[in-house]
């Protein structure tokens, strides 16, 4: 499995993410397009990929945000779907990291959480959200909410 090397630099800034020398890093291609789903939660993760697969997405998972870090690194999604409270690094610290990488900054984050309040949602805006979706979340929204943040290229045909 490969594995990514996160440097933390002293006086607060972020990790840099450097892929473990070795490790492949695959080019991003036009179709279909990777999603990425970072919950501890197994049963939105597979609820997730399930409604995504059949729309005809290549679909990624995560446990948590540093497993993601890695994925990340490795396979270069197109969207990324994260919860905000998980284990070890929060889906707020998870956001912010990507979005202050110069290489993935321009993925879309899409906040996945089951707090609704006007302050959370104010939270994953600054962290650098792209979107902000309740739980429970319906497959036309999840779905819809990809095809906003995909580049008309990369949305498959739904399937018939």
């Amino acid at each position: 499995m490969p594995y990514v090397t996160i440097v933390i630099r002293r006086g607060g800034a972020l990790p840099e993410l450097r892929p473990r020398k070795g490790t492949a890093v695959q080019q991003e291609s036009p179709s279909p397009a990777r999603i990425l789903i970072i919950d501890d939660s197994n049963t939105i993760r597979r609820s997730a990929e399930l409604y995504l697969r059949q729309a005809g997405y290549e679909v990624l998972l995560a446990e948590d945000g540093f497993d993601a870090l890695v994925k990340i690194t490795d396979h270069q999604p197109h969207v990324i779907f994260v919860d905000i409270v998980m284990p070890r690094l929060d889906g707020y610290q998870t956001c912010e990291l990507i979005k202050r990488h110069p290489k993935f900054s321009s993925i879309p984050v899409i906040m996945l959480s089951s707090k609704d309040g006007l302050f959370d949602r104010a939270r994953g805006r600054l962290a650098g959200s792209d979107l902000y979706i309740t739980k429970p979340f319906t497959r036309d929204g999840l779905l819809k909410a990809v095809a906003d943040h995909l580049a008309p290229r990369e949305t498959p045909k739904p399937n018939s």
